[in-house]
């Protein structure tokens, strides 16, 4: 009895492979643009307000404008079809979260046993309800991006920016709690929280783990891009 195998997808020609790093280029640039302005207020915020979980956000928009640079040089000139350049930047990408972490998670722990209470932020709370909104469009954008170019490093970054919009939520709830409620506590936790999640996303990003990866498929092969489904949102 013979078996019929499904023929395998075919991979993207040149000028497609071009088009979607245009697309990946211009999506880190806003990103950039926009990580560096949230980094600078709410590491101004932070400071004034004494918060280690708004110092701790604006560190991690730096990090993440830095990833953002990254994939704009991982996607220029010849590196768009440099597998060493993918790996390069996939690692540097993951290192990103790794330098997080420790900052965050000491100040947290410290925030926590000294009882230090931070003061109410409308400005915190403001930037983290914009960055609520704007992260998830860029994250999810991007993340499909990566799963048509089988691009790991891509997939990090976009990683990265629904990190920031899960963090931003975190963020949001723990300013709020703090300002009607005094619930001075909730700011180093979310601190942790961020310190926490920014350890495992870096594990995951150093790994190249996550749907499609390495596998880059045309946007014929499904509705949304994944020859075997396995992309669907």
């Amino acid at each position: 009895m013979t078996t019929l195998l499904a023929p395998a997808a075919p991979r993207l020609g040149d000028a497609e492979r071009l088009r979607l790093a245009a697309r990946v280029r211009l999506l880190s640039w806003v990103s950039l643009a926009y990580m560096t302005a949230e980094g600078a207020i709410a590491i101004v915020a932070g400071v004034m307000a004494g918060s280690v979980a708004l110092v701790g956000f604006g560190l991690d928009s730096a990090i993440e404008g830095l990833a953002s640079a990254i994939i704009v040089w991982r996607f220029t000139g010849h590196r768009v079809v440099s597998e060493a350049a993918e790996t390069r930047a996939q690692k540097l990408v993951a290192i990103q979260f790794f330098v997080l972490a420790p900052y965050v998670g000491f100040e947290s722990v410290q925030a926590l046993v000294t009882g230090e209470r931070p003061d109410a932020s409308a400005l915190g709370i403001a930037l983290s309800a914009l960055s609520l909104v704007v992260m998830p469009y860029l994250g999810v954008a991007k993340e499909r991006l990566a799963d048509r170019l089988g691009s790991a490093a891509t997939k990090g970054e976009g990683r990265q920016n629904m990190l920031c919009a899960y963090l931003a939520g975190a963020l949001l709830i723990g300013l709020v709690g703090n300002m009607a409620l005094g619930a001075w506590w909730l700011d180093p936790a979310v601190g942790l929280l961020i310190a926490g999640v920014a350890v495992k996303e870096g594990l995951e990003a150093w790994r190249g783990e996550g749907c499609c990866v390495g596998d880059p498929v045309p946007a014929a092969a499904t509705a949304d891009g994944c020859a075997d489904g396995c992309c669907e949102r």
